[in-house]
C-alpha cells in the first residue's frame, strides 16, 4: 500500500537584517534545467504513471537578501488528471515553497519570478487558488494515501510561490522544482485537501521565553467529522522552540495530542511532519488546541509576520475527503468584525475580514 511519505532534508538558514531583492533573472517553466528534472508535458515513469514538471527560477539572489516571488505556469496536461504525488526540491537559500492549484480562470503564464505578497494564494478568499503543498525542506516528497488525489483540469495552471533568504556573503542561484505524478483515475475515490491553521496573536517578548496557547473551534460550515487527517507539520520562524497540536470535542478538552515537538527536539528550519497512524477526524463542535513557544534572547520584541525575522504560529494538516483546501485562523484579539474562528473559503462572507485579522498579511 502506498502511504504518505516525506523525505526530510535540513534547510540551514541563519538570520540577518534583510533587504528586498531587486534582482530578477532566470526563467521558469517546464523546460530542462540543471537539476535534470523531466520536461513537461508528461513523461511516463517506470511504474506507468505520468509525471509533469515545473520550475521556479533559477534567480540570481544577492547576499543578505530576502524576498517572496511567484510564477504561474501551465502544466500542459492535455486532459484532466488525478495527481497522487507532489515532489518538491529546493536549493539552499529557500525558506519555503507553496504550490497552488489556480482555477480562477484569469491566470496567464508568468514564467519569470516576480514579487508577490507572501501566502498570496492562501489568502485568496475566493477558493479558486488553493494551496496543495507547502515545503520547508530541500527534498519534500508528498505521496497521498491510496485512493486519494488532487484533481487537475486540462491545461491546469499552477502558481508556485517561493520565499527565499540568501544569508551568505555572495550571490547565490536559487531554484525550486515540482514534479507531479498522476494516478489511474479509476483508482481515485477521494479528493485531498490542506488545512493551513494558526493564529496572528504572536507577541514574542524580548529577553524571555514566550508561549502562545489557543483553541481553534472549527466553524460549523467545515465538517471534519468524516475526515481523515493523515499528516501534520508545525511552522515557526527562527525563534521557535516548539509546536504542539491536539484535537478535542471542545475548548475545555480533554485533548488528544497528535503533534508534539518541544525544545530541544524541535527544528524550526526542518520541522517534523508526523504521519497520523491511524488518521483521525474532528467531531462536530470540536476543534484544535495548539501551542507555540519561542525563545527570544534579543532586546526587541517580535510580532507576527511573513518575514523570517518575524514570527508565526501555524500548522498544516493534509486530509481527505476535502471539498477544498482551507486557510483557518483563530484570534483571541478583539477586532471590529467580532470574528475569532474562520476558515476560507468556506466561511464565505467572513473571509473578507481575513487580511485585516492577519494585519494585512
Amino acid at each position: 500500500m502506498r502511504r504518505y511519505l516525506l523525505v526530510l532534508c535540513l534547510v540551514p538558514v541563519a538570520m540577518f537584517a534583510c533587504k528586498k531583492s531587486t534582482t530578477g533573472g532566470g526563467g521558469g517553466g517546464g523546460g530542462d534545467d540543471d537539476q535534470g528534472m523531466p520536461d513537461a508535458p508528461g513523461n511516463t515513469g517506470s511504474g506507468g504513471d505520468t509525471t509533469f514538471s515545473l520550475q521556479w527560477g533559477p534567480v540570481s539572489v544577492p547576499a543578505n537578501t530576502e524576498d517572496t516571488q511567484c510564477v504561474t505556469l501551465p502544466l500542459k496536461n492535455a486532459a484532466a488528471v488525478k495527481v497522487h504525488e507532489i515532489h518538491d526540491t529546493l536549493t539552499l537559500g529557500s525558506h519555503h515553497m507553496i504550490v497552488y492549484r489556480d482555477n480562477d480562470g484569469s491566470a496567464t503564464e508568468q514564467d519569470t519570478p516576480i514579487d508577490c505578497q507572501p501566502f498570496t494564494g492562501a489568502l485568496n478568499t475566493s477558493g479558486l487558488i488553493e494551496p496543495l503543498a507547502i515545503s520547508q525542506k530541500l527534498d519534500d516528497d508528498i505521496v497521498l494515501p491510496d485512493t486519494v488525489a488532487y484533481s487537475f483540469n486540462a491545461n491546469q495552471m499552477i502558481k508556485i510561490e517561493l520565499h527565499y533568504i540568501n544569508t551568505s556573503d555572495s550571490t547565490e542561484n536559487i531554484q525550486g522544482n515540482v514534479v507531479f505524478t498522476t494516478a489511474d483515475p479509476s483508482t481515485v475515490m477521494n479528493e485531498a485537501g490542506l488545512l493551513f491553521t494558526g493564529s496572528p496573536d504572536v507577541d514574542v517578548l524580548a529577553n524571555t521565553t514566550t508561549t502562545l496557547h489557543e483553541f481553534f473551534a472549527v466553524p460549523p460550515e467545515i465538517d471534519l467529522s468524516q475526515s481523515h487527517i493523515f499528516a501534520i507539520t508545525g511552522h515557526e520562524h527562527h525563534l521557535g522552540t516548539g509546536v504542539e497540536v491536539g484535537w478535542g470535542t471542545g475548548s475545555a478538552g480533554p485533548f488528544k495530542v497528535v503533534y508534539n515537538h518541544p525544545d530541544p527536539n524541535f527544528s524550526w528550519s526542518d520541522p517534523a511532519t508526523d504521519e497520523q497512524t491511524p488518521d483521525f477526524a474532528v467531531p462536530a463542535g470540536g476543534g484544535f488546541d495548539f501551542t507555540c513557544t519561542w525563545n527570544n534572547q534579543t532586546a526587541n520584541p517580535v510580532k507576527f509576520g511573513e518575514s523570517a525575522n518575524d514570527e508565526m504560529c501555524f500548522f498544516w494538516a493534509y486530509y481527505w475527503p476535502a471539498p477544498s483546501s482551507e486557510v483557518c485562523v483563530h484570534t483571541d484579539q478583539s477586532n471590529p468584525f467580532n470574528v475569532h474562528d474562520l476558515c476560507c473559503p468556506s466561511s464565505n462572507a467572513l473571509c473578507a475580514y481575513l487580511p485585516a485579522i492577519l494585519g494585512g498579511g
